[in-house]
């Protein structure tokens, strides 16, 4: 399966690993640009705001450290969140601390600069997060994989540690409760 990430005159990430493990330094650099900010993205869509480049950086040195043990099953993308998971996981235990919602910030979508639009936009936008809130943990995980990242239940399901079905039920069970909320 090509790889969905790299631009048609990039290498792809199986090709920048076999680079990289070849002593391509300059490989694992690429691999780094390509998926650090959709890490990024997950990572603070789990509730870590504080140390969100702190887990990036350590999702990385764990994944390179251990790169022999990728077997490629899943796109490195996925093994990647599915690492970044697990320290997120590993860090809220340490702290006892709960994870938060992470506002969706994605811009405004306005074409003008109508004061109404704006108070329009910023009530949805309080709203749409309120809902997201409101989601399980499990449900939050699998809702910010598909929308924020387009992942598949397939990928999703290996991030989360469950099955593809479970993973669209999840999505479901989130969809129909934002879209419940959001109709009240």
């Amino acid at each position: 399966m090509p790889d969905s990430t790299a631009a048609v005159d990039e290498p792809s990430d199986a090709a920048l690993i076999a680079r990289w493990k070849g002593g391509e330094e300059r490989a694992a650099t690429l691999l780094v640009q390509r998926h650090a900010q959709a890490v990024a993205r997950f990572v603070a869509s789990l509730g870590e705001r504080r140390e969100v480049e702190e887990v990036v950086q350590d999702t990385f040195v764990r994944a390179f450290g251990s790169l022999e043990s990728f077997r490629g099953e899943s796109s490195l993308r996925t093994w990647l969140f599915t690492i970044a998971r697990n320290l997120v996981r590993d860090r809220a235990r340490g702290r006892t601390a709960r994870l938060k919602v992470v506002p969706i910030e994605e811009g405004h979508a306005l074409t003008d600069d109508d004061p109404l639009d704006g108070t329009v936009a910023e009530e949805t936008q309080a709203r749409l997060r309120a809902a997201v809130a409101g989601l399980s943990p499990m449900q939050r995980e699998v809702f910010t994989l598909r929308v924020t990242e387009g992942l598949s239940y397939r990928d999703i399901a290996a991030v989360v540690g469950s099955t593809e079905g479970a993973a669209r039920v999840h999505y479901h069970n989130a969809m129909r409760a934002i879209k419940e909320l959001l109709d009240d």
